[in-house]
């Protein structure tokens, strides 16, 4: 009797987790997305707590309008997205590994599925994505580490700067790690930093190539040679590609 309840209720929880993984990998883009996003004191200075006091969310109206501009572009009408400013977090996620080995990113995924799910209250409602931002006061940090998101689970870490005058590329990092919980794959080499091309690049068919104009939002940067390229400064600088956009479902 008891095995009997024991099969059924494990065939109950492989149920939910393939139900949960199916709707994460198949996104209804004719619903409503809610992203919420949660503000963190990464480095424990004033300065940043002074900066994530005065979050608004009508700072993100932009990567909102981007989102439906370039949505439109693919679907013939614009996606609808919500962006929510949560309750600000004081235990940062889980680091990502120095060393990515298959078993350390397996390890690092169950931990920070873990710490989402510690985090996460009633009241914060359930969101399509949850984001975790981690501000660094620019003053004590020169570079930040690279930001990481998971489709299965729909969760992101993005490190970004506690300043104003970075708020613009914020923007685009926070877009990036989005996309990438919806199925974006990275266009960048990840030894080199480079876009990867064509895939990386947002107009690879342009003649000359270089300097190219935008960047491809995965391939991350915009591409000034075959061995050079620039950070955008915002997300006007950026566009979504086909691949990407078929990678997330808004083309066949």
């Amino acid at each position: 009797m008891w095995k009997k309840i024991r099969v059924v209720i494990l065939l109950f929880v492989l149920l939910v987790v393939g139900v949960n993984t199916w709707r994460d990998m198949n996104q209804n883009w004719n619903k409503a997305i809610i992203v919420l996003l949660h503000p963190i004191n990464a480095d424990g200075q004033t300065a940043t707590e002074h900066y994530i006091q005065q979050l608004s969310i009508d700072d993100l109206d932009e990567s909102k309008q981007y989102l439906m501009e370039q949505s439109k572009q693919f679907r013939g009408q614009p996606i609808q997205v919500y962006f929510q400013l949560g309750r600000e977090l004081k235990n940062i996620p889980p680091k990502v590994p120095e060393n990515p080995s298959l078993f350390n990113s397996i390890l690092w995924s169950l931990k920070f599925r873990f710490y989402a799910w510690k985090q996460h209250e009633n009241g914060d409602g359930a969101p399509a994505v949850t984001l975790y931002l981690n501000y660094y006061d620019p003053q004590n940090i020169q570079s930040l580490k690279h930001s990481t998101a998971l489709e299965k689970g729909r969760i992101g870490s993005v490190n970004l700067f506690a300043s104003k005058k970075q708020s613009e590329s914020n923007k685009v990092v926070l877009v990036h790690e989005l996309l990438h919980t919806f199925g974006a794959k990275d266009k960048y080499d990840l030894n080199t930093g480079q876009p990867i091309f064509p895939l990386g690049y947002a107009h690879p068919e342009q003649n000359p190539r270089y300097p190219q104009q935008y960047a491809e939002i995965m391939g991350g940067y915009i591409p000034l040679s075959a061995t050079k390229s620039k950070t955008p400064d915002n997300l006007e600088d950026t566009m979504i590609s086909d691949l990407t956009a078929q990678e997330i479902g808004w083309v066949k």
